[in-house]
């Protein structure tokens, strides 16, 4: 197997994205998260940049990694001083990692219009930063920064910042696609030229995705040659984004037989999940690999065959990257959807029963009326077991009242809610102030349902969308209200539909209650894995 060394920068080209800023804290989880999965390389940032960064690196040194070196990343030194005299270069030294990072200037637009230098000064700041970070014993990898850009106007001069980073001492050459306009032919021909100029040295690949091809670049590098992938998990970066390594790692090494990293890879799925909770932010559902859509099927011909010969419509196995296969109920779906749903409730039932008839035909009922299930697949549970007349209320409901005013009593508390359910012959009534009437009635719900399950205090709503299904009907038009729920570990959406947006989202509410509390207490139903 060819072996590559995956080089992720999320703590710094992913710490530019739009939207995303690091802790100390949080940068450290990247870091144990990504050791744990096994990659070569962890850019952790610029040592001289901000306090914040400071305080990472007296940390990280501290850290007792398996597989991963951390790698400083800083810039050729000032125009105008010696590498040893830049306070900059000097800190790359502080940081205290095995490995250091330098970009230079490798376009000579950028040195005489932006570093404003001559081009004989730009080689010497390259020479000069490389040598001096060698000479106290680092791993040099020299970024050539905008080298397609450069190669491409300036071919020659291009090469020549290369063999001056090679002379000085650099480990690697990494050719770096900065503004992310080239294409996998020119990626391939160029990246192929230099690894022939340079055999001796390993050659890297750094892709920007602002034409939708930082993986297809990357992929077309390795092919050329290149032996280090540079990008950050889930594709985090300047503009539009690096290359993404949670696809590009299973392409190179499940489907290219490539090494690349020396951990589990049954465990890419659940590391793209810890690292964007660490960011605050999702995994895109139609994401390779780690997506929830990415191994989802629709269509009743595809659900069919993938239920009969599961390569037939899917290009490797989930399990392998650690996601699992979905089948989504909605109007294109045939029984095969519906028995892959109730496999678990009800294992006997076939294609034939009259029982999936039923449900196939309720099911089209409701999606007529507005319900759609294929997002939520909690209350789709609980629809079957309806059906097959296998589910048990947890709780009924005697009686709500919302209210609202305005102006607001007070910034906190702009509704009220009252609620009276039954449990049991048992009734319990609450009332609750809340930030508008959902927030209200789920305050309120949430009050009285403890008394009688107290394991709900581990629940909380995350995310709640309105559709509104008729825009010809204006105010009076059915919405489709979708609620997703977590107790901490799990994650679930529910749904309702109403002509009154307070009612379709007391149907999503209660259903998400029952769904946890079937999940935890009913016999009927299978527990969460």
């Amino acid at each position: 197997m060819k072996r590559l060394e995956i080089y992720d920068s999320i703590l710094r080209d992913g710490a530019q994205s739009e939207g995303i800023s690091f802790s100390v804290q949080d940068k450290l989880k990247i870091v144990r998260l990504l050791d744990d999965f096994g990659v070569t390389y962890i850019e952790a940032g610029n040592p001289s940049s901000n306090p914040k960064d400071i305080e990472f690196f007296e940390k990280a040194s501290q850290l007792k990694l398996k597989t991963a070196k951390l790698c400083a990343f800083g810039s050729t030194r000032r125009k105008g001083m010696r590498a040893e005299e830049d306070e900059n270069v000097l800190s790359l030294l502080s940081a205290n990692t095995p490995a250091i990072a330098i970009f230079g200037k490798s376009w000579d637009l950028h040195a005489t219009e932006i570093l404003k230098v001559s081009l004989e000064e730009n080689l010497d700041m390259v020479r000069d930063t490389v040598s001096f970070l060698k000479s106290r014993g680092k791993e040099l990898i020299f970024d050539a920064e905008h080298f397609f850009d450069g190669y491409k106007e300036n071919p020659g001069y291009a090469l020549e910042v290369l063999k001056a980073a090679a002379e000085s001492g650099a480990d690697v050459l990494c050719l770096c696609d900065t503004n992310g306009g080239t294409f996998p032919e020119e990626i391939y021909e160029i990246t192929k030229l230099v690894c022939e100029k340079f055999p001796s040295l390993r050659i890297g690949i750094h892709c920007h995705d602002d034409t939708g091809c930082a993986v297809a670049n990357s992929m077309m590098a390795v092919s050329a040659g290149a032996v280090q992938i540079q990008g950050t998990f889930i594709g985090f970066g300047e503009r539009c984004g690096n290359a993404d390594l949670s696809v590009l790692i299973p392409n190179l090494q499940l489907k290219k037989g490539c090494h690349c990293i020396e951990g589990d890879m049954s465990t890419l799925y659940d590391t793209a999940a810890k690292v964007a909770d660490i960011s605050n932010t999702t995994v895109s559902k139609s994401r390779p690999y780690v997506g929830e859509s990415a191994f989802a099927h629709k269509g009743g011909m595809h659900i069919d065959g993938v239920t009969k010969l599961s390569r037939s419509f899917e290009h490797i196995n989930p399990e392998l990257v650690g996601n699992r296969r979905r089948f989504l109920m909605s109007e294109v779906s045939g029984r095969t959807t519906v028995l892959a749903k109730i496999k678990d409730i009800a294992p006997h039932l076939t294609k034939d029963s009259p029982e999936v008839a039923e449900i196939m035909r309720q099911l089209k009922e409701a999606e007529h009326e507005g319900y759609q299930f294929e997002s939520a697949e909690a209350s789709l549970e609980l629809f079957i077991l309806k059906v097959l007349g296998k589910y048990k209320p947890h709780f009924s409901l005697v009686m709500y009242k919302t209210t609202g005013e305005f102006p607001p009593p007070s910034s906190d508390h702009t509704s009220s809610a009252m609620i009276n359910i039954q449990v049991d012959g048992k009734h319990e009534t609450s009332a609750s102030l809340g930030n508008g009437p959902v927030h209200a009635l789920d305050s309120a719900l949430r009050k009285a349902l403890l008394v009688f399950y107290p394991q709900l205090h581990k629940m909380h709503l995350i995310d709640y969308k309105v559709r509104v299904l008729e825009t010809d009907h204006a105010t009076s038009a059915r919405v489709r209200v979708l609620i997703e729920s977590s107790d901490g570990e799990h994650v679930w959406t529910t749904v309702g539909v109403s002509t009154d947006i307070i009612q379709a989202s007391w149907i999503a509410l209660a259903d998400s209650f029952e769904y946890m509390l079937a999940k935890t207490s009913s016999e009927e139903v299978p527990k969460w894995e």
